[in-house]
C-alpha cells in the first residue's frame, strides 16, 4: 500500500451528501468554529451559509498550489483537525478503497486483500474510535 498522494477522490466522492457529522461534533463548531459551523443547517452539513442549499461538495477541500501546471490536482482539507469523524475513518476496507479507485491500492493488496487490510488497520489505528474493530 501507498502513502496517500492527496488524489482528492474520496473527499470528492463523499464529501457531499454521503457525508455526516455528528450532533456533539455540530456543537463543537458552533461554540468554538463558527467558520465550519455556518456550513450547518438542522445539524446536517454542507450547506451553503448565503443561499441554504444543500452543497454537491465539501467547502473545505481545496487544490493544493501546484508546482509546475502540468502536475496533476492534489487536494487539502483546510478544516483537516476539524474534520468529521467520517472523514477521520475513511478508508476502512480494502474492498472500498478498491471500489473508490484510492490511489493508496497497489497490486499486491488486490492479490492479497487480507495482508492489505491488517496494514491499512494499522496505518488507520490513531483515526478510528477505540470500538472499531
Amino acid at each position: 500500500m501507498k502513502d496517500c498522494n492527496q488524489c482528492g477522490k474520496c473527499c470528492i466522492k463523499y464529501g457531499g451528501e454521503d457525508l455526516s457529522a455528528t450532533k456533539e461534533e455540530i456543537d463543537l463548531w458552533e461554540i468554538f468554529n463558527p467558520d465550519i459551523f455556518k456550513y450547518v443547517k438542522n445539524n446536517e452539513i454542507w450547506f451553503d451559509p448565503e443561499t441554504g442549499k444543500k452543497q454537491t461538495s465539501c467547502p473545505f477541500l481545496e487544490i493544493a498550489v501546484k508546482k509546475s501546471p502540468l502536475e496533476k490536482n492534489m487536494y487539502t482539507c483546510s478544516i483537516y483537525l476539524d474534520r468529521p469523524e467520517d472523514c477521520r475513518h475513511y478508508p476502512s476496507l480494502i474492498a472500498e478503497m478498491i471500489r473508490d479507485e484510492c490511489e493508496m491500492i497497489e497490486v499486491i493488496d488486490i492479490t492479497n486483500p487480507k495482508k492489505a487490510q491488517v496494514k491499512l488497520d494499522s496505518l488507520m489505528e490513531g483515526s478510528r474510535p477505540a470500538s472499531f474493530t
